[in-house]
Order: structure tokens, then C-alpha cells, then sequence
């Protein structure tokens, strides 16, 4: 056995997965062999889904009743939304209160825990009742910045598409046709991506045997922490600051770098070249900032990329990444900037599951070492001799 220390666990090989690739060299996702362009495009976020949970692409039959089951699970018990109600009021971070609430989702689910164990088929199970929790998370995030503002929670549309629905309880009005194409675009985007932090949680939740209930709560709490989630809701901030500043967006970025500051959404753990994500969301937010007649975040996010691609930061393997464009869509969409990281979850959600399901088939408890550096021999003394 290998005592090579690996912090991270960078570069380690801990599982085999059919469910997604990134190759961060040429700058490529695919989820089970489909390119993210091609999914993005020309499939709902709904068939993605299916598409990570089943292992293939929906017939259009597959996909009704597919699609009916999720919407079918979008209510969501009452006691949760009074709990959703009582953390708005308490000024909760919504990240924290969607741990709370999918956590409390368990609760109410029909499949007893006895069943989830006895039924013979854990990746069923997963499915199934990852099922209700995708669906009903957006119910969540929707009630509880309803309730921030003070008003009531609006009751989910089993009409509307995954996205559309979400924007609709946000709301309280249908969006448009290219603010749902784009949120469900969104949500494709984000669905999976490789063993990052969060998925990894889930996945050594799920080794346990412990319920994906338990997962996907383990993977909120991963994706909350500054260094996974977040990043988007820095770059709202960063364009903000700017336009609050009156300043030229290049010479503000060149103040920031002068001062050590470092441009959130440019640079990534896996992407040495520009994010493939990132190539779409900017194509959308020029859709968005047509539609609407503002362009302010797309002239400030183009004149930095520009600025940068200049100063030869791609060259050093430091390009846009999904974050840089993502934040500017959800705000054009109305979404309060703290909510960017909980929709991140909600779409991430489906694919915390799908490994969930993946490696509970042929599971293996993951358990590894950790170098001992402590004192070798301490002696013991009684408290009464300390």
C-alpha cells in the first residue's frame, strides 16, 4: 500500500462513473457520451435527468410520463414550508435553510427507511426518491425568497416545465420563452460535473448505505463553502461594485489587480482553456440583454474577458469559467444574487443522485487513511496527578 500523501486527493482515482467526463485540456464536458453543447441545445433539463438516471435518452412516451412523475412530486408538506417561513424570519442564509428543509423532506417520504433497505434494488430507490427531492427543492427556494420578501408562497404548476415552474412560484408570473430556454439551459449546465467536492460528499454519504436523502443534504452543505459554490454570486458582486463605481470596467479591473484582488469566474480546478459552459451562458446573456434593451453586464463582462485574454491569462491556463456568465444570467432572470449557489444545487441535485444510485449498485465503503503525525508514546497520567 502507497504511502504517498495526496492532499486533496489530487489526482486520485476513487471510483469508475458512466455518468459524466470533463477534459480540462481541450475544454470539454459530456454527460454519458453526449456532448453538454448538444444537451444544452437541444435537450429540457428534464431529459438530461432521465438521461443520468437511466443511462440513455427518453423516447417522447419515456419522457411524458417521465416529466409527469416530477411534476407530480412538486407540493410540498406544509410543516416544511412553516419551517421554510420560520428560517426566512430568522434572517437564515438560504443555503443553510435548503439543508434544513431537504433534510426534513425525509420525514414525509413514503418509502420508509425499512423499504429503502429491504426492497432489493438501492438504485430504484435512489431514483425514486431522488425524484421527489428534485422536484421539490425548487418549492423550496421559491417559498422561502417568497417569504423573505412577505409574500405567500405560490403553488407549483404541474403544466409548467422543470425550469418555467421554478420561475413561476419565484414570481408569481409565466416567464417568457427565452427566460425559461435559458434557465433550463442553466440547469442542464450545472446537472453534473465529475467527482467535484459536493458530489464526492454525497457519493461517501451514499457508500455508507446511509439514504440519498442524506446525500443530497451532505452535498448542500459541501457546495455551501467559499471554495465550491459561491463563485458566481462573487462575480455579481464584482460587476456591481463596478457599475456602483461609475468607473470603466477595465480600469477598474486594473485597479483591483494592482491591489492583489483576485477577478472571481476566471480560472478553474480542471479547465486549463475557456469553460464549454461558460461559451453558451455568454451566448445567452446576449439573448437575455436583447430582449430586455439592458446590456450593462454583457458590455462589462465582454471588456473583461477581452482585457484579460490580452494580459495573456488563458496562455497561463486561467480562462472564464461557467461562474463568470452564470451570475449576470440569473440577475437579468430577476434572481436575487444569493440564490445563485441554492440554484446551483437544485440543478447539481440530479446528478448527486445519479452517483448516488451509480455506486450503490457495486458499492464499496469509502474509508481512507490519513498519516498519523501525533506523538508516538505519551504517557498517561490520572486526572487527579494532571
Amino acid at each position: 500500500m502507497s504511502d504517498e500523501l495526496k492532499r486533496g486527493l489530487e489526482g486520485v482515482l476513487v471510483a469508475e462513473s458512466e455518468l459524466s467526463h470533463v477534459d480540462g485540456e481541450v475544454g470539454k464536458l459530456v454527460y454519458r457520451g453526449y456532448d453538454i453543447e448538444d444537451l444544452a441545445r437541444g435537450a429540457s433539463y428534464e431529459e438530461v435527468l432521465y438521461l443520468l438516471w437511466h443511462g440513455s435518452l427518453p423516447t417522447r412516451g419515456e419522457l411524458d410520463a417521465f416529466t409527469a412523475d416530477l411534476a407530480a412530486e412538486r407540493a410540498v408538506d406544509d410543516d416544511v414550508l412553516d419551517t421554510v417561513r420560520t428560517l426566512a424570519d430568522a434572517g437564515e442564509r438560504p443555503m443553510a435553510a435548503l439543508r434544513t428543509a431537504t433534510s426534513m423532506l425525509s420525514a414525509y417520504d413514503p418509502d420508509s427507511a425499512d423499504d429503502a433497505d429491504d426492497d432489493g434494488d438501492v438504485a430504484e430507490t435512489a431514483r425514486r426518491q431522488g425524484r421527489r427531492i428534485t422536484a421539490k427543492i425548487p418549492t423550496i427556494l421559491a417559498a422561502f425568497q417568497r417569504a423573505r420578501q412577505g409574500d405567500d408562497p405560490v403553488a407549483p404548476d404541474p403544466e409548467l416545465s422543470h425550469a418555467g415552474n421554478f420561475l413561476y412560484m419565484l414570481t408569481g408570473a409565466e416567464p417568457d420563452d427565452v427566460s425559461e430556454e435559458t434557465f433550463d439551459m442553466a440547469l442542464t449546465l450545472h446537472a453534473d460535473h465529475g467527482l467535484n467536492a459536493s458530489t464526492f460528499t454525497a457519493m461517501v454519504i451514499g457508500s455508507t448505505m446511509a439514504d440519498v436523502y442524506s446525500g443530497v443534504t451532505g452535498g448542500i452543505g459541501a457546495l455551501s463553502g467559499s471554495l465550491h459554490g459561491g463563485a458566481n454570486q462573487d462575480v455579481m458582486e464584482v460587476l456591481q461594485e463596478i457599475d456602483d463605481s461609475e468607473k470603466d470596467p477595465v480600469a477598474w479591473v486594473k485597479d483591483a489587480r494592482e491591489d492583489g484582488r483576485r477577478i472571481p469566474g476566471f480560472g478553474h480546478r480542471v479547465y486549463k482553456v475557456k469553460d464549454p459552459r461558460a461559451r453558451i451562458l455568454e451566448e445567452k446573456l446576449r439573448d437575455l440583454s436583447e430582449s430586455s434593451g439592458d446590456t450593462t453586464w454583457l458590455e462589462y463582462t465582454t471588456a473583461i474577458e477581452e482585457y484579460l485574454t490580452e494580459q495573456g491569462l488563458p496562455e497561463k491556463g486561467i480562462a472564464p469559467n461557467v461562474d463568470f456568465y452564470s451570475g449576470s444570467v440569473y440577475d437579468s432572470l430577476g434572481i436575487p444574487v444569493d440564490m445563485y449557489t441554492p440554484i446551483f444545487a437544485m440543478s447539481r441535485a440530479g446528478g448527486w443522485i445519479a452517483h448516488v444510485a451509480e455506486y450503490q449498485t457495486d458499492n464499496r465503503l469509502i474509508r481512507p487513511r490519513a498519516r498519523y503525525t501525533g506523538p508516538e508514546s505519551a504517557e498517561f497520567v490520572p486526572i487527579d496527578d494532571r
